[in-house]
């Protein structure tokens, strides 16, 4: 009976598999550095053709047919993830100015409210609401805020939304007093802006063809932004520029960077009419950023220092010539930024392969702010404030949920202002570790790994192994209330700190890039060959998932060793490298030639990339069952990149597994904005892997006795 079974389950997916969709064949064919690129599914990037969107619709259709069975399943998972959501809930209000700044939920609605309220706050302060998130929403499906800058004396709201994921913000200027929009509005920017001292002029960046922040330009509230003026244009498409505030409100500062290389300039706030006038002009492969205080800029750089320092300059000639040293390179510490306020300097670091931030006071005295657990995230809060002596982080891991901490930086005291509510939710039953990886180059990968205190280590359990490993981003193991759901079914989920990211400070990214990105592969395959050999997973048991870079990390580990794995995410994946890479026009194409490396240019970066890109090593072999997901508007991973993957993998595929394609067709690179929609995605995606792994539904008369 038992082989009756598995017989009709097997066909039934041979059935299902035949019934995906399937892309007509083009042939094309380009010649370049001595090798010809044979690519059927090229003409897939014509987005505008009706048979591109009905081939979507099919897939999409096609992914809901076949987790049809999981319905189910999908069901009591978004009710189980809802159910620990403290629906109505506000952020800690923040301090700025003469205001108390926060957000807030509502039960049964998708978008946050952004309001104020006047300090000092009491029991009737009157409420303001500056955006309500679902109102302006108008029955979108993907409503977006970007950001909101207040100006100084904080009449005026910049306020960025985003109707489409398609990341070109609509700037609208909100007068507070009033509680109305003043007519103009600024299209098609990219969402980054800073105000004048005098609230009068609001500086904001706009986007190119290729969609990179090029141009900065100064608005005139009240004025026609078709008049408005070009402040600063950076014609390098390896550049990508931005704007904003420093915290003390006396200068903008625009930065114009590349992957390797910087360059600084600096407005008078008090002038915004006045020249940009540049830090220290840009030398290939120096890299800093500037803050402010009183008569001096603070300089992180890599100028003589891998892992970064910390310099002083003045700001009336705040050239290279002029730099003075504050903080020299540490051993094995990487310096990734300060923050100043008036009498204090908070350092954010990286040690051991773990984040950590240092309150440090003019007169040198430094302080560590203490992280109790093996892996944790840690990070600033909002600090708009420059006159102060409290500062507010951060602080998760696995197992807790987001805190935010105010620490007192003359005393040294914290004080928990708010932890995350999860409504049902026992810290005590989970456990989080922090494990070094051995690689086969004899590297020590760490690997962060948590699961429930009565999961069995012995070698049963389902795993999902997590990575990005990208661009110096480093692991960021922090809370999701949403994975409880896996871990109450007995999953043990790790993520992986790979080369690539900048865990164990810059050589750690510099080894996992360019033609050292295989490192990043082979740290990761490392990490699920540990789980399996100390038992914290079943070697038929084991899933991966990644998103973007992360994407390229899971479908170069698949095409490696489609034997490791049962099941596969890959969520807005970059996996057509060559391809993308060869396209000068694309966003984020010329930017990322010193991450990935420019294959047109460079025939050993052509080779290299060729040899890991997912999309152009998929070869016959029997492939885990594998779901990826997109969205129509992306702007940093196209479509068309999981959509030709999926042909190429299901006519490739030797196996009796499913490859399946979701798509949004009115989203980009972030999926939904909507916290319902998102909730019901990850159910999908958790469903997905479940049925995969043949995990079962806990039995909740065992669960009842256990308790």
């Amino acid at each position: 009976m038992l082989k009756f079974i598995l017989a009709t389950a097997s066909l039934a997916s041979v059935c299902l598999a035949q019934l995906a969709p399937k892309a007509d064949k083009v042939p094309r064919e380009v010649s370049l550095h001595g090798r010809t690129l044979h690519d059927d599914y090229f003409w897939l990037r014509e987005r505008d053709n009706p048979a591109v969107l009905d081939l979507l619709r099919a897939e999409r259709a096609y992914c809901d047919q076949v987790l049809a069975p999981t319905a189910a399943r999908q069901e009591v998972l978004y009710k189980e993830m809802l159910a620990r959501i403290q629906q109505a809930d506000m952020s800690v209000p923040y301090r700025k100015g003469a205001w108390t700044y926060y957000t807030r939920t509502e039960e049964g609605k998708p978008y946050r409210i952004h309001c104020r309220k006047p300090y000092p706050e009491t029991k009737n302060s009157p409420e303001q609401i500056i955006i309500d998130g679902n109102a302006a929403a108008k029955g979108n499906r993907n409503f977006r805020v970007g950001s909101i800058e207040i100006s100084p004396d904080g009449t005026i709201a910049a306020i960025a939304t985003d109707l489409g994921g398609a990341e070109k913000y609509t700037v609208t200027l909100r007068d507070l007093r009033a509680n109305a929009d003043l007519p103009e509005q600024l299209r098609e920017v990219s969402g980054d802006f800073a105000w004048s001292a005098d609230n009068r002029v609001l500086f904001y960046t706009t986007l190119d063809s290729a969609h990179r922040p090029d141009k900065v330009f100064l608005h005139r509230v009240g004025t026609d932004p078709s008049r408005d003026e070009l402040v600063y244009h950076e014609k390098d498409e390896a550049f990508h520029v931005d704007v904003r505030l420093t915290r003390s409100e006396r200068f903008v500062v625009i930065t114009s960077a590349a992957k390797d290389t910087t360059e600084c300039y600096v407005i008078n706030a008090r002038r915004p009419e006045s020249a940009p006038v540049v830090i220290q002009p840009r030398q290939k492969g120096r890299e800093y950023s500037v803050e402010h205080h009183e008569n001096r800029f603070y300089i992180v750089t890599n100028d003589n220092a891998v892992n970064f320092r910390l310099v002083e300059a003045p700001v009336d000639s705040p050239g290279v010539d002029n730099w003075r040293e504050l903080m020299s390179e540490r051993p094995g510490v990487l310096l990734e930024g300060v923050m100043a306020f008036k009498n204090y300097l908070v350092t954010r670091y990286r040690q051991g392969g773990l984040p950590r931030l240092s309150v440090r006071s003019l007169n040198g005295h430094e302080r560590e702010i203490p992280t109790p657990e093996p892996s944790y995230i840690i990070a600033p809060e909002i600090n708009p404030e420059y006159s102060t002596k409290h500062f507010r982080y951060t602080y998760a891991s696995p197992i807790t949920p987001s805190s935010v901490y105010e620490i007192d930086m003359d005393s040294g005291e914290s004080t928990l202002l708010k932890q995350q509510p999860v409504i049902g939710y026992d810290r005590s039953l989970y456990t989080v570790e922090l494990e070094q990886v051995t690689t086969p180059d004899g590297q020590q990968v760490p690997l962060t790994v948590f699961y429930r205190k009565d999961t069995p280590r012995n070698g049963t359990a389902p795993a999902l192994l997590n990575g990005y490993a990208a661009y110096g981003s480093s692991a960021r193991p922090g809370f999701s209330s949403s994975a409880i759901s896996l871990l109450d079914r007995g999953f043990v989920i790790a993520q992986a700190h790979c080369r690539g990211g900048s865990d164990k400070g810059r050589t750690w990214y510099l080894d996992g890039k360019l033609l050292k990105k295989k490192n990043s592969f082979n740290d990761f395959v490392s990490c699920a060959e540990f789980l399996h050999a100390n038992l914290f997973a079943a070697a038929d048991r084991l899933a991966i998932r990644g998103g973007s870079a992360g994407g390229l990390l899971v479908g170069a580990a698949v095409t490696m060793r489609p034997d490791l794995f049962s099941a596969v995410v890959a969520q807005v994946p970059f996996v057509d490298v060559v391809n993308t890479m060869l396209d000068p026009t694309l966003p984020l194409t010329v930017t990322e030639y010193d991450e990935w490396g420019n294959p047109g240019a460079d025939v050993a970066a052509f080779d290299y990339m060729l040899s890991y890109s997912p999309y152009d090593n998929t070869r016959p072999a029997k492939y885990p069952s594998i779901l990826l997901t997109g969205g129509l508007n992306d702007p940093r991973v196209s479509y068309w990149e999981p959509a030709k993957w999926a042909q190429k993998l299901r006519e490739n595929n030797q196996a009796p597994t499913r490859i399946l394609f979701k798509v949004e067709l009115d989203a980009g690179h972030g999926g939904m904005a909507d916290r319902f929609a998102a909730l019901r995605e990850e159910a999908l995606v958790q469903a997905f892997l479940l049925e995969t792994l043949k995990v079962p539904e806990p039995d909740p008369k065992a669960k009842k006795n256990k308790k």
